[in-house]
């Protein structure tokens, strides 16, 4: 055999031997999810809660479609720089799409892996603008930008000021200084001024870094402005010191209002707080407890996590799961595990039957999905009720506290 005839032989021979790996992983019956959530760290309770609605996810989802879904667990460790490192990893051990990752700087770092190593990858939570503004084919959201955040969270206000006759003419804006914290805050500059129907003013600012462990300064400091209720955009361990730093203080307001931050309707907030969780205010996405998939998800919760409630992982668990259905739904439309295919198939997501308030979830020219709709969410008794909108009102909503005192 001449040389020129021995190489062809020889490439025709690995090509061969390749080709079956490549036929089977395109055409896999199982999709293979690269789970990316902040297990540990500042952030961790809350990623735990969004794992919650990852190990639910298969079974329900291979119930309802067929599915078979196979999870690679990433724990970013509420570092940015680590999400990217494990997202890579993740590629590289087989992931076909990516899911997660809570944290706008983590999710930002991923959806550029993802972008470069050409891999599809749906966010489960961030808000984040500048994620789904990169001109980026790969990267598609299920949750509410920043400004969408704002403007649904803002909106509520008027509506629970005018629902409870109650009209603060101040507040004191406070403020984690992270990527999220810093696009919120950017959305309340613009915003704010154009909203004529909120009758108050923002008479101080004070950020702080959401991995602190004392906001005692920055309370005093927030006191010290006299502003009559504190517009609120935090993290979970900081809204807890936050709260125990108000009665520290003993300063005397109206109450505590987000416009779209998680935290306060956490689980780790009652259980470290108690009462004194009680009449915090978060709107915020959440679900629809009359939705049938709502349901369904409730009762497998339930069995895999019998000491546990939905209510207390309502936004967490119901995005991951959302963002899992959004991959399963186009894998079985694709046929193909095969970035490509997949990413086609993401694109043309229509899914109707869903378990958080707003409409079919579609994906625009630059994967971001809009109609996602907001609750003014309050905490009575220990644990988080729809006060607002009134059609899916669960109680009435109290505003001031009941420990409010005018001067």
């Amino acid at each position: 055999m001449k040389r020129r005839d021995f190489d062809k032989a020889l490439a025709a021979t690995a090509l061969g031997a390749i080709a079956p790996f490549q036929v089977a992983r395109a055409q896999a019956k199982k999709l293979r999810v690269g789970m990316l959530l902040p297990l540990s760290g500042y952030e961790g309770f809350i990623g735990q809660s969004c794992k919650k609605g990852s190990d639910l996810a298969p079974g329900v989802i291979k119930e309802l479609t067929g599915v078979d879904i196979e999870l690679m667990n990433a724990d970013t460790e509420s570092n940015v720089q680590t999400a990217r490192s494990r997202a890579e990893r993740l590629i590289d051990e087989g992931a076909n799409v990516l899911v997660g990752a809570f944290d706008s700087g983590a999710t930002a770092a991923i959806a550029q892996v993802a972008e470069q190593r050409g891999v599809p990858f749906v966010v489960n939570i961030a808000a984040a603008p500048q994620i789904t503004e990169q001109g980026y084919k790969f990267v598609f959201r299920n949750f509410p930008t920043a400004v969408e955040l704002l403007r649904n969270g803002l909106s509520l206000i008027g509506d629970l000021f005018q629902a409870t006759h109650e009209t603060p003419r101040t507040a004191v804006y406070m403020h984690v200084n992270d990527t999220f914290g810093q696009s919120m805050t950017n959305g309340i500059k613009a915003m704010l001024p154009k909203l004529t129907q909120l009758p108050f003013k923002i008479v101080d600012e004070v950020a702080y870094d959401p991995a602190t462990k004392d906001l005692s300064v920055e309370v005093a400091k927030a006191k010290a402005s006299n502003a009559e209720f504190v517009l609120l955009v935090c993290r979970l361990n900081d809204a807890i010191l936050l709260r125990r730093e108000i009665v520290k203080q003993r300063w005397n307001i109206m109450g505590i209002v987000s416009p779209g931050s998680p935290g306060m309707y956490e689980e780790q907030f009652y259980r470290s707080l108690g009462k004194l969780s009680d009449y915090c205010i978060s709107n915020v996405p959440w679900y629809n407890p009359k939705a049938e998939l709502t349901k369904t998800v409730d009762r497998a919760f339930n069995k895999l996590f019998p000491k546990d409630k939905l209510m207390y992982n309502a936004l967490n668990v119901g995005y991951t799961f959302e963002a899992l259905l959004v991959a399963a739904d186009a894998f079985k439309r694709a046929g193909s595990t095969a970035a490509q295919p997949l990413t086609a198939a993401i694109r043309s997501t229509n899914i109707t039957n869903r378990m958080m308030l707003g409409g079919p979830i579609k994906f625009d020219a630059k994967g971001q999905c809009e109609g996602n709709l907001s609750a003014c969410v309050e905490n009575l008794h220990e644990q988080p009720m729809v006060v607002l909108p009134q059609a899916a009102a669960e109680a009435q909503p109290v505003f001031p506290w009941p420990a409010y005192k005018k001067a």
